[in-house]
């Protein structure tokens, strides 16, 4: 059975820093394209940032700068290093795990609130 387990969210300051983690656990994350979504309420579930098999790695211009995703693939781990955190980060985030449209994970999600 696949699961991805989400941890590292927290309450942060403005100009703060969070690092997310993803442990995987029935999979190799060195075999799937690995993203981190966020979801505020009543918005829609948006991709944040990806790395591919491959290494490719992308970014929503709304992090660029400021996220860095990478994974680690002897310990099935993915992480989110965010910095430089405001307002508009705040939401749930979670992990996932894609291959094809059946091999599609999701974790259970951690929450980021950005507040003063």
């Amino acid at each position: 059975q696949v699961q991805l387990v989400e941890s590292g969210g927290g309450v942060v300051q403005p100009g703060g820093s969070l690092k997310l983690s993803c442990a995987a656990f029935g999979i190799s994350v060195s075999n799937y394209r690995m993203g981190w979504y966020h979801q505020s309420p009543g918005q829609q579930r948006e991709l944040v940032a990806a790395v591919h098999r491959a290494g490719q790695i992308y970014y929503d211009t709304s992090v660029k700068g400021r996220f860095t995703i990478s994974k680690d693939g002897a310990r099935d781990t993915v992480y989110l290093q965010m910095n430089n955190l405001n307002y508009k980060d705040t939401a749930v985030y979670y992990c996932n795990a894609w291959l094809t449209e059946s091999l599609n994970h999701w974790g259970q999600g951690t929450q980021v609130t950005v507040s003063s």
